[in-house]
């Protein structure tokens, strides 16, 4: 899983917006606002959780950690 943290700091490092990600994931705006105001693991769908990971692992970023054990992120290549 990922945490709202980890989510606001793949997008910070990619340089997207949130509205960038909602375009490329197909997760409503709102839905992101709400899944990184939270601490931890997002209370949202896990269809939604899956396609924002996939939609951010396929740019390049790697989820480090777990929830409750020092999560974070690496930046690497996109993936073809």
């Amino acid at each position: 899983m990922v945490t709202g943290e980890q989510i606001k700091m793949a997008r910070a490092a990619l340089g997207w917006s949130i509205e960038k990600l909602a375009e490329e994931s197909a997760v409503g705006v709102r839905t992101i606002n709400r899944m990184e105001a939270q601490s931890g693991t997002p209370k949202a769908t896990m269809a939604n959780l899956k396609l924002i990971r996939s939609t951010l692992e396929d740019a390049g970023i790697e989820f480090i950690g777990s929830p409750e054990d020092r999560p974070g992120i690496r930046i690497g290549k996109p993936r073809q």
